[in-house]
């Protein structure tokens, strides 16, 4: 493969994966549809919400954390922002790095709240398909939308 061509590819592929996080996105916001979700990761991907969210590991201990969230947070709105993607890591160009900016509204049970966080997230690209096998996310502040970041940093139990 040329230079030309490999770098027109990269381009490709780093669009592809900022859609794929956009679908991650809108199947939390749409009610955290744990079929949608499940169809964007791997087999064996890891899921890793630290001690705020806990860590699912495999698609389907995944998708059996998200068919529950809805009940938990009634609405989300994920807004990511500031990507940083990475086709090639490790020398393979069907492995990707990313990392995005969240900032969240939402309800969590009867209060509305503030989520801001970090994603790290590790891609594959399996059957020609770009796929998240790993996503990391941490918490920088989840507190009550009536009080802010300085007065409460979390709400009790959802402490990194």
């Amino acid at each position: 493969m040329d230079d030309l061509t490999r770098r027109v590819r990269r381009l490709e592929d780093a669009e592809e994966i900022r859609r794929l996080k956009a679908l991650y996105c809108h199947f939390c916001d749409i009610g955290y549809d744990a079929d949608g979700i499940a169809s964007l990761i791997t087999e064996d991907a890891v899921w890793d919400g630290g001690r705020t969210f806990g860590v699912h590991h495999g698609r389907e201990a995944i998708r059996e954390h998200f068919r529950g969230a809805s009940q938990r947070v009634t609405i989300a709105r994920h807004q990511v922002m500031n990507p940083i993607i990475d086709v090639g890591v490790d020398g393979d160009d069907d492995s990707a790095s990313g990392q995005w900016l969240l900032f969240q509204p939402c309800t969590v049970g009867d209060e509305a709240v503030w989520l801001a966080a970090t994603y790290n997230d590790r891609y594959r690209r399996v059957d020609g398909r770009w796929l998240i096998a790993a996503t990391k996310i941490t918490v920088s502040f989840f507190t009550p939308a009536d009080r802010n970041w300085v007065e409460q940093r979390f709400l009790p139990g959802r402490e990194p």
